[in-house]
């Protein structure tokens, strides 16, 4: 049994209790944005999922959206019915998720925590998330992502 950093193991512990098909792989090189990810896995940027943390009304909002789109901060705003989003700071990333920036997973996150996540996503058999470091990423099932995060299927990408 492989040993995972713990942040690492959080998510393979999730993936576990649930009964989910999933792997979690490492890239020594860094995983840290979607272009690194998508050559690091062998995919498409678009099935690299970019899991951003806006700060909506005050509250810390996670919004899942293709590696080869841009987050819109008014349609994440309307999706949370929210007056206003706007990217989370570090510290806000941490607090909001339990994760560093570079290598927030879509999940565990706390019950508070609303996730919104891109339609275009459900497109792919398999899309890749951070999962917990720089260095790893897990490959799941969209509706599985979906499941786990209790995610809201909108539209959150720039047109």
């Amino acid at each position: 049994m492989e040993s995972w950093p713990e942040p690492v193991e959080r998510v393979a512990a999730v993936l576990r209790a649930q009964g989910v098909d999933a792997r979690i792989e490492e890239f020594p090189q860094g995983t840290t944005t979607a272009e690194a990810a998508a050559d690091a896995v062998g995919c498409e940027p678009a099935q690299i999922v970019k899991t951003l943390v806006f700060v909506c009304d005050g509250l810390p909002v996670i919004a899942l959206v293709p590696g080869d789109r841009r987050a819109d901060a008014a349609k994440i705003a309307a999706a949370a019915g929210a007056g206003y989003a706007r990217v989370a700071k570090r510290d806000e990333v941490l607090a909001a998720t339990g994760f560093e920036p570079g290598g927030v997973a879509p999940f565990p996150v706390p019950l508070s925590v609303r996730v919104l996540m891109e339609r275009e996503l459900l497109r792919h058999e398999l899309v890749w998330a951070g999962a917990g470091s720089p260095r790893h990423v897990v490959g799941i099932a969209p509706a599985d992502a979906a499941r786990l995060t209790s995610g809201e299927i909108v539209d959150l990408s720039e047109t």
